[in-house]
């Protein structure tokens, strides 16, 4: 079974906790890559989704266009068991973060989300790192058994092979999708698996792939 909670998720109070640390110890903030790097977490794209999270928390502050731009509002705290969900022994804590739209390309700041979502950790066994939930909006992608209101479990990688499907990231848009990949010479060509739409093309560097798709969960209709 799968459900929902708003506590604090455990990476959000791992990376507060760390900043509080940081900001003692130099004075100023890290940036987004030093944060990574420290709590190990590949993407800068998604330190940004937890930082975020933290921001709608009231827990920080950011200014965008300031590389050390984070300014926190609440004070620092260490990590207990109490102030975050890090999922029992029989249950895996998912950060939940957001929307991905399978028929357009949307917006990355249309992504949202401060949840995590719990799920038997039996179906994962121990390979469980870089793990992440989006909600799907659409129905490009209704061929590949994915309907509009389900939430698909992703990996975190940078590359799929031809077919997979996975969440990715146009560069020169600043929008995120949900298709099938494959790369076609110096193009890449993001197939949606309805017959009523067509693939979008994009040049190779203007693509990122942001987590492969493992684990679809239906939304059952009322």
């Amino acid at each position: 079974m799968m459900k929902k909670t708003t506590k604090l998720p455990e990476r959000q109070a791992k990376m507060f906790a760390f900043l509080g640390d940081y900001i003692s110890a130099n004075g100023y903030p890290p940036t987004v890559r030093e944060i990574g790097e420290a709590l190990s977490i590949p993407s800068t794209s998604l330190v940004s989704y937890y930082l975020k999270g933290l921001e709608e928390r009231g827990l920080i502050a950011r200014e965008s266009s300031i590389s050390r731009g984070i300014r926190l509002i609440a004070e620092p705290y260490a990590p207990k068991t109490d102030d975050f969900l890090v999922g029992s022994a029989e249950t895996l804590s998912i950060p939940f973060l957001g929307y991905i739209v399978a028929s357009e390309p949307i917006p990355v700041e249309a992504l949202a989300g401060t949840e995590t979502v719990e799920i038997n950790r039996a179906l994962f066994g121990r390979d469980v790192a870089g793990l992440f939930a989006l909600q799907v909006q659409g129905n490009s992608m209704i061929d590949a058994l994915i309907h509009d209101g389900d939430t698909v479990i992703l990996r975190h990688q940078e590359r799929v092979e031809n077919g997979e499907m996975a969440a990715v990231w146009l560069n020169n848009n600043a929008e995120t999708t949900l298709k099938k990949v494959y790369y076609e010479g110096n193009r890449v060509r993001l197939q949606p698996a309805n017959p009523d739409m067509q693939p979008i093309f994009v040049p190779t560097n203007d693509v990122r792939v942001q987590g492969k798709v493992v684990m679809v969960i239906r939304q059952l209709a009322n």
